[in-house]
């Protein structure tokens, strides 16, 4: 009887071990989840702040973005009020230009075309979208244009205000001869010219002359 205890005293010691060893594997297998969980909190709480401040910098260029757009509405806005003064602008030059009885051509410092009026036109055949931006001395407009190059550069040099008339014989868009007289004055904006204005006037009967100054 004492011997069948004693069996069954060990066998439940053994059993009593091996309860605890199981134990205590399965409190450190809970202590390895509870160190992944916590580092895998503290990633978490890594990200976390990386996605706060990433929201936080795509708010900031939202609103500097939003800026932005105001900006370029308010500039398109300008543009377009420039551009209807422009065109109202440009409207009333070309009736103003109209009016005269002389053809008027504006020309740049680099003596490229910026304005041909309708009388200039009429004259020689050329639009002005023909001619706008090209240069002047290089036209074909029935006119030996290349003989207006001392007259237009000393106009430009001088800046004499009374400008400097030029007598040419030359050809019409009809291909009728024709005498034009032309007065180079000096496109003033600011200390030196910008510019010449050529007005152009076509003389009945007359016969071409030598470049003479006012």
């Amino acid at each position: 009887m004492q011997t069948q205890l004693r069996h069954e005293l060990e066998r439940a010691n053994q059993e009593l071990e091996t309860a605890y060893e199981e134990l205590q594997s399965a409190n450190e297998e809970l202590e390895t989840t509870n160190e992944e969980l916590q580092s895998t909190i503290e990633e978490l709480e890594t990200t976390n702040e990386e996605l706060q401040s990433a929201n936080e910098e795509l708010e900031t260029m939202n609103e500097e973005l939003q800026s932005t757009n105001e900006e370029l509405r308010s500039m398109n806005d300008q543009i377009q009020v420039r551009s209807e003064e422009l065109r109202r602008v440009n409207a009333h030059l070309h009736s103003i230009l109209g009016s005269l009885r002389s053809a008027v051509v504006v020309l740049n410092a680099e003596l490229e075309v910026e304005v041909w009026s309708e009388k200039a036109q009429e004259l020689w055949g050329l639009r002005e979208g023909e001619v706008q931006g090209q240069p002047f001395l290089g036209l074909d407009i029935g006119l030996p244009v290349e003989s207006l190059r001392d007259p237009i550069r000393d106009t430009l040099v001088s800046g004499r205000p009374h400008g400097i008339q030029v007598t040419l014989d030359g050809v019409n868009r009809r291909g009728r001869p024709l005498t034009c007289e032309i007065t180079c004055t000096p496109l003033i904006d600011g200390p030196a010219p910008a510019g010449v204005i050529l007005l152009m006037e076509e003389v009945p009967g007359g016969t071409a002359a030598e470049p003479s100054q006012g």
